[in-house]
């Protein structure tokens, strides 16, 4: 199956992450916000949130179109852009590099286990690599779970980054390593 990858909009965004805003009421703005910011602004505060970041003219992710349907997304942007990455204790920023994050992936049930994020994730690294950047991270989950739901893997799989030219560069806890793809 082919994907139409492209700089997100907010209809596109919106239509993804459908009526419940992706995973509980997140709206992809779990490491845009403090903790406490986050848990006040489930549902419709973190809605208003990426909606006014879309409005201000950022571009904070990709989305991946099925036949003219939004069916895919994943969230780059640089890692300033994430200020709750900074204070996580598995995820803190290995140095003082100039990095672009991948911070979230969402994709349509319907979509899943058909290669969509290895796509979404090449296409973000190139996209990310246009606008300058020279040094992708990203998060994901490195579980030794056969099957692993998901909705809890919404920094993306390990094998996802493996499979995109990734390599490890720390490790602070079993199951969160920390990736990097030079360009």
């Amino acid at each position: 199956m082919s994907f139409d990858i492209r700089p997100a909009t907010w209809a596109h965004f919106e239509a993804v992450m459908g009526e419940k805003g992706g995973c509980g009421g997140c709206w992809c703005m779990l490491w845009r916000r403090s903790a406490q910011e986050m848990e006040a602004g489930k549902g419709a505060g973190n809605r208003e949130a990426m909606r006014d970041l879309f409005a201000s003219g950022e571009v904070p992710g990709l989305v991946a179109l099925s036949d003219d349907r939004a069916v895919g997304w994943i969230q780059i942007d640089r890692r300033s852009a994430f200020p709750r990455l900074a204070t996580s204790r598995i995820l803190k920023p290995v140095d003082d590099r100039d990095v672009w994050s991948v911070s979230c992936f969402f994709i349509d049930k319907g979509f899943r286990r058909q290669g969509l994020s290895v796509a979404l994730l090449n296409a973000a690294t190139d996209w990310a690599q246009s606008k300058g950047a020279s040094l992708i991270e990203g998060y994901p989950i490195d579980t030794p779970k056969e099957k692993y739901p998901p909705v809890y893997a919404w920094t993306g799989f390990l094998d996802t980054f493996k499979r995109a030219g990734f390599s490890e560069v720390a490790r602070r806890s079993p199951t969160r390593p920390i990736m990097r793809k030079h360009l």
